[in-house]
């Protein structure tokens, strides 16, 4: 039974603890609800005689809840008609319940309030540390789920794989992988060339779900910048004269630095070469 209860939604525990909290305590009316939006949603009613609380959203530093939640600890009145201590912006569901006593219990995780729980009485009464101390127990009891709940959250979205890029923006990053190559053949400046790799490095990152070892080399596998530039050209599906072309080189020296890039890649094609090459790491 407990494990069906660990299972369900947040809404769920909360009426699993305004249940509780009618049990454990002498007040015949609990309600409560957690923070959505900024406002604290009533979610769970039990023991009212009216439908008075029905839609009631409370926000902070408002009424006796939402002080429980800024002082971060349980606030009571026996009298919440003529409490000066509170602001009486829901005197038409509290009073509109009959009820003079009640008790805010903040659930609090982590420092930070998340909900609160209210038990309350139609005639007036002492709110000793024989009732309260049960109550906040209760409170404690969601704080403590909430918690679980949260770290199992955090940590199912550490292991959840980033979103894979869809084909048009990996096409665009390959596109501009290619053309930063060209660039930086023609730029003769260390400094610039360096910023220039910085971001080719990040293009091959972003391209890969695993972290992208240094350009132009992996393992025992070291392409030359110009083997790379040529590579990188032939991904986009360019032709050993297109290449020549966007690279200001000889057709021949393409295709040289060709056939030496698929020698260190053990691959009898340039479409082998290019797959290879994606998978070391070398290309986006």
């Amino acid at each position: 039974m407990e494990a069906e209860k660990r299972i369900g939604t947040a809404e769920d525990l909360v009426a699993d603890g305004v249940r509780e909290l009618a049990r454990r305590t002498r007040f015949p009316v609990a309600f409560g609800g957690l923070i959505e939006d900024g406002v604290v949603r009533v979610t769970s009613i039990v023991g009212n005689r009216t439908h008075s609380l029905d839609g009631l959203n409370v926000r902070p530093e408002r009424g006796l809840g939402g002080r429980a939640m800024i002082e971060l600890r349980p606030r009571m009145t026996n009298n919440y008609r003529t409490s000066q201590q509170i602001t009486h912006d829901y005197d038409v569901f509290v009073l509109g319940e009959g009820l003079r006593t009640l008790l805010a219990l903040p659930i609090v995780v982590e420092g930070r309030p998340r909900g609160v729980l209210y038990a309350g009485a139609w005639e007036e009464s002492e709110i000793g540390g024989v009732t309260t101390a049960p109550a906040m127990s209760v409170a404690q009891n969601i704080a403590n789920e909430l918690h679980i709940r949260d770290e199992v959250e955090r940590r199912l979205r550490a292991m959840r794989p980033e979103p894979a890029l869809d084909a048009t923006h990996l096409e665009d990053i390959r596109e501009s992988f290619a053309e930063l190559r060209s660039i930086a053949a023609s730029v003769t400046d260390e400094a610039v060339r360096e910023r220039i790799a910085a971001v080719e490095r990040r293009l091959v990152g972003a391209s890969s779900a695993e972290p992208a070892p240094t350009t132009g080399s992996v393992g025992t596998v070291r392409l030359s910048p110009r083997e790379t530039d040529v590579l990188a050209c032939a991904a986009l599906g360019a032709t050993n004269a297109e290449i020549a072309s966007q690279l200001g080189l000889r057709e021949g020296t393409v295709k040289a630095y060709l056939g030496a890039a698929m020698s260190k890649l053990d691959a009898s094609t340039r479409h082998a070469a290019v797959a290879r090459a994606r998978r070391a790491g070398l290309l986006p």
